[in-house]
């Protein structure tokens, strides 16, 4: 009898006693931490296996010195993710004083690096460009029980963003309320599916040579309102929540009103600032508190968010329960 045929009838008979069969398949991947290089006494690069993704993500982690219990930010770049340092270490960590910030303070501060344009979101298709984005797997499911594990990490998060991270911050807490304590959300949009704020999402993703319908589909899918935190605002009620904006006026931190400005800084806060109103009257007609700050000046630009971060500590504490 040929070999091939009694294999065959093996696995037959096996299944119908129930005996487990011998197959050659492989057990699911799951989320590792591959390696970790100590950078600081307060600062970790973790490099992260992503089943998700099918690839390594690399991860900075500001910690406190010791070996006691504490909370979890996770805290999201802006558009280029850290591509001015070709990814090797997150932008708040190039442009602003976040590690001397949190360094006397009992909490974790995890900083992704990676996800240009991806608004950390799990897109529908890979892009030809942008690669595969699924980053609200990555961020919601696989990382933070490994960070708990090995940063000690106590179960309580929050998360906060600026600019697309702020979008991503906001949708990340209102599509998994039970993962986040509060949120905040620095120069941000947060109604995803209306058209003006959609198409400013569209054609972020486009400047950075995206195909947006590989995000959430085309205009008009409704995977975009399944992503709208406005329309989601009520998972925010209990949380704690700060908001912040400037209004694109030349502020001090910026040094003349040349092109750069006008061509980016000050078009883009002005168009934060429509959307802040907008997310701010929502949350006030759910009755749902939060601390919103409107800048008397300033740009869509480093400087500003590096003060923002410390006004929006308070709220961030009082989520962390520090």
């Amino acid at each position: 009898m040929p070999k091939r045929f009694i294999t065959a009838l093996s696995v037959v008979v096996m299944s119908i006693v129930g005996i487990p069969s011998l197959s050659h398949a492989q057990p699911a991947p799951v989320a590792a931490i591959e390696r970790t290089v100590t950078v600081t006494e307060q600062r970790t690069d973790v490099e992260v296996f992503s089943p998700a993704m099918q690839r390594v993500l690399r991860v900075q982690v500001l910690h406190p010195a010791g070996d006691g219990p504490r909370p979890t930010l996770y805290l999201l770049d802006g558009v280029s993710a850290g591509e001015e340092s070709e990814f090797r270490e997150s932008t708040w960590t190039q442009r602003t004083d976040i590690e001397e910030f949190v360094a006397d303070k009992n909490v974790n501060v995890v900083l992704p690096i990676g996800g240009t344009a991806s608004y950390y979101t799990d897109w529908r298709n890979p892009d030809p460009v942008l690669g595969v984005n699924k980053w609200e797997t990555f961020l919601t499911q696989e990382l933070p029980q490994l960070i708990d594990a090995r940063f000690h990490g106590n179960g309580v998060n929050a998360v906060a963003g600026l600019s697309m991270g702020a979008t991503g911050a906001m949708g990340l807490i209102t599509r998994h309320p039970d993962l986040y304590r509060g949120v905040a959300a620095l120069s941000g949009c947060f109604d995803t599916s209306r058209e003006s704020s959609r198409d400013s999402v569209r054609g972020t993703v486009a400047y950075k040579g995206g195909n947006p319908d590989n995000m959430w589909g085309p205009p008009g899918d409704p995977v975009w309102e399944e992503h709208d935190s406005y329309l989601l605002a009520e998972r925010l009620r209990g949380k704690e929540i700060f908001l912040s904006t400037g209004n694109g006026l030349v502020g001090p931190y910026d040094f003349g009103s040349g092109e750069e400005v006008l061509t980016g800084g000050t078009p883009l806060e002005l168009g934060t600032l429509a959307c802040t109103v907008t997310f701010d009257r929502r949350l006030r007609q759910l009755d749902i508190p939060a601390r919103v700050v409107y800048r008397p000046w300033g740009t869509h630009s480093w400087a500003y968010w590096q003060d923002d971060i410390k006004t929006a500590w308070p709220t961030l504490k009082a989520a962390l329960q520090l």
